[in-house]
């Protein structure tokens, strides 16, 4: 039997121009974006603006499709990650290889198991302190946060009549997020 060869994040930024990640050793090809990932995902770039502009304490660097490097055979590309300002003050460049804040991944036809299983596993053992699940199509936001090594459930919202709310989400108690925004309520 012969052993699996793992790729790194070397042979990543080695391939063909085409939306790729590494997950696992294994070069996995990105979803197409569908029109309601993009509501989802601009909405909450929207939404989160006001932490963005502050510097300091309570600000905060939201990108979005961007790649981060957890070790040599691991470097996925999220939907959208954060860091804190008041732990990262200077821009980063480049793959980023410092442990995100937070991280939201939006929910892809086919792709659903990765971002609820494999990325849920490897952030917590990984030790990212807040990560979101969007599913657009089921108008459901769950935002988990990292307790005790393990992530727990802290905020839910799910369907027409909850998902057109605001509420305060964590990590971001100190703005309201309209709810609605991220499923295309509006606009």
């Amino acid at each position: 039997m012969e052993a699996q060869h793992l790729l790194t994040v070397e042979d990543l930024l080695a391939w063909p121009d085409e939306p790729v990640e590494l997950i696992d050793g294994e070069i996995v090809q990105r979803p197409m974006s569908r029109f309601e990932h993009g509501l989802a995902q601009g909405g909450l770039i929207e939404e989160t603006l006001p932490l963005k502009r502050h510097s300091g304490p309570g600000g905060w660097w939201i990108i979005p499709e961007i790649s981060v490097r957890y070790n040599a055979h691991h470097c996925p590309s999220h939907d959208l990650a954060g860091w804190r300002k008041e732990r990262l003050p200077e821009r980063p460049a480049g793959v980023i290889d410092i442990l995100p804040d937070w991280v939201c991944e939006i929910l892809s036809p086919g792709h659903e198991r990765k971002d609820t299983l494999t990325h849920f596993m490897r952030l917590q053992r990984a030790g990212v302190p807040f990560y979101w699940i969007i599913a657009p199509e089921d108008r459901t936001l769950i935002a988990y946060a990292l307790e005790a090594g393990g992530y727990h459930a802290v905020f839910t919202a799910e369907g027409s009549e909850e998902t057109s709310a605001s509420a305060r989400i964590p990590p971001f108690e100190e703005i309201e997020i309209d709810l609605g925004a991220l499923f295309g309520e509006g606009g």
